[in-house]
């Protein structure tokens, strides 16, 4: 059990039988009476945000996250599949979970999973990635006065907004914190 004072930006708990990461947290005490801890927290098998208000010295289950090193192998229709590369188990994690991290993977792209005992919860992925231009619109000529973009689709599906000078078959470097496009490789 952890103290509520304890729960910053990034902590995992427990309660009530779900498992919620702290998106923000606030610290609220006033003139007269008790503290109070308000924190917005994600429940990570749902997806949903939610708000939670506790009293200072409430107590909240922590719990103990595993991390393994996966390679991403494939998807189908209702899943995700990596392959771990210590155990060569292969984890599948349900398309809602990872749904918002399809654009930014590609076959044999290693990521980091996050477990709760044998049950995979989240994708780390890098910082950036790159992939292929399959998609681009032509760019008008001449249109340079003003920081000109356009979207493109890449060979994942991910669509994004780059400079005008990006064309079909290049590579680019996109964030995967944020989706933008970084540089043409």
């Amino acid at each position: 059990m952890i103290d509520v004072n304890d729960l910053r930006k990034g902590v995992t708990f427990q309660s009530d039988g779900n498992l919620y990461r702290v998106l923000e947290y606030t610290h609220n005490k006033p003139g007269r009476g008790t503290a109070t801890i308000r924190i917005k927290a994600r429940d990570i098998r749902k997806g949903n945000t939610l708000e939670m208000t506790f009293i200072s010295g409430d107590r909240v289950q922590d719990v103990r996250l595993d991390y393994h090193n996966v390679e991403y192998l494939y998807r189908d229709e209702n899943f995700f599949y990596f392959m771990d590369m210590e155990t060569f188990e292969q984890p599948a994690i349900p398309k809602d979970l990872a749904e918002d991290y399809a654009g930014f993977l590609k076959e044999n792209m290693e990521v980091k999973l996050t477990f709760f005992g044998d049950e995979p919860l989240d994708i780390e992925l890098p910082t950036s990635v790159d992939l292929k231009v399959i998609s681009a619109d032509a760019s008008a000529r001449g249109n340079t006065a003003t920081g000109v973009t356009k979207q493109v689709i890449t060979d994942t599906g991910l669509k994004v907004q780059t400079p005008a000078f990006v064309n079909e078959g290049d590579t680019i470097r996109v964030d995967t914190r944020t989706g933008e496009y970084l540089t043409r490789v």
